[in-house]
């Protein structure tokens, strides 16, 4: 067995569920990503108009880079809250992503270096400027679908992306031959057309956005559409054919508290700041903070008229 392939196992023994191996390089990726930006599809979000060089070539954030290791991890709740409660998007269900993922990662670069100690790199969990499902692609994994999630056939695209950056020369995986093909389903269903095309998506427009990044008011444009969705969105991922296949997570830091299984509209207008800390204190819903997910509670109990 290559040491490749030995990477790839000790990661489904972290309890990851694919892990691929593709060569640092230059992404290539420059043109489509100045687009986007011109056109302000990236709303309030500036940081994504800062360290664009390190976010089109990996090289740059770790050095003497030669391999990215790109893993998965699923999300798909075992348990969901009821259809007629305030929507939470799936990965915001347990613990924060970004402390689970890391410490899998960081797992496996210890792993590495104990076996060869000369290696040096960095782990990455959407926590810097890195194009995680477009290398997550180029290892292998599965292919970007239209709604810009990453689809891994057989699985489908709930899943958590991590990088492991390194200095060293690994055997590399071929990127996979499925696609969408004609199926549009992600454009049609969207309720704010925030797909604005096949393979982009105009975060201005996206209910995900402005429940959770957007630090202002929901736009206008977005409110007769918001529906049920108290923070983030899921429709893309829940209409996409290749989910069908999606089966739940068995990662139990991922696990939903009753307390939040429990929430419905009027629990969450009566919040207080403690009880948002107390139920939320370890989940990426943080993110919005208090008073942006007070603000989506008041948008989603104007739509429904209470």
């Amino acid at each position: 067995m290559s040491f490749s392939q030995e990477i790839k196992q000790q990661a489904l023994q972290l309890g990851f569920d694919a892990c691929g191996i593709c060569r640092a390089t230059g992404s290539g990726e420059e043109e489509r990503y100045m687009e986007w930006l011109r056109d302000h599809c990236q709303g309030t979000m500036g940081y994504l108009e800062r360290n664009i060089d390190k976010r089109l070539d990996p090289r740059l954030l770790v050095e003497d880079a030669r391999s990215i290791i790109s893993v998965a991890l699923n999300y798909y709740p075992p348990v969901k809250l009821p259809g007629r409660v305030p929507q939470f998007a799936y990965y915001a269900y347990g613990k924060d992503y970004h402390d689970v993922v890391r410490e899998k990662l960081r797992q496996l670069y210890d792993w590495i270096r104990e076996r060869h100690p000369g290696v040096t790199g960095r782990c990455f969990t959407d926590s810097a400027p890195v194009l995680e499902r477009f290398w997550a692609a180029q290892a292998g994994l599965g292919f970007i679908g239209k709604n810009t999630l990453l689809i891994i056939p057989g699985k489908g695209s709930y899943f958590f992306l991590g990088e492991l950056i390194i200095d060293m020369e690994l055997d590399y995986d071929q990127p996979v031959t499925e696609s969408c093909g004609d199926c549009t389903r992600c454009l049609r269903s969207c309720p704010t057309g925030a797909i604005d095309r096949p393979y982009r998506v105009n975060a201005r427009n996206c209910i995900s956005y402005q429940t959770i990044e957007h630090k202002g008011e929901i736009s206008p444009d977005i409110l007769p559409n918001l529906r049920n969705n108290i923070y983030g969105c899921d429709i893309c991922q829940k209409v996409c054919p290749w989910n069908r296949e999606a089966t739940p997570h068995a990662t139990p830091d991922f696990l939903p508290s009753a307390a939040f299984l429990s929430l419905d509209l009027e629990q969450l207008q009566e919040m207080d700041e403690e009880c948002w800390r107390q139920i939320f204190r370890h989940s990426a819903v943080k993110r919005a903070r208090f008073a942006g997910l007070k603000r989506n509670v008041e948008a989603v109990s104007k739509s429904r008229g209470k």
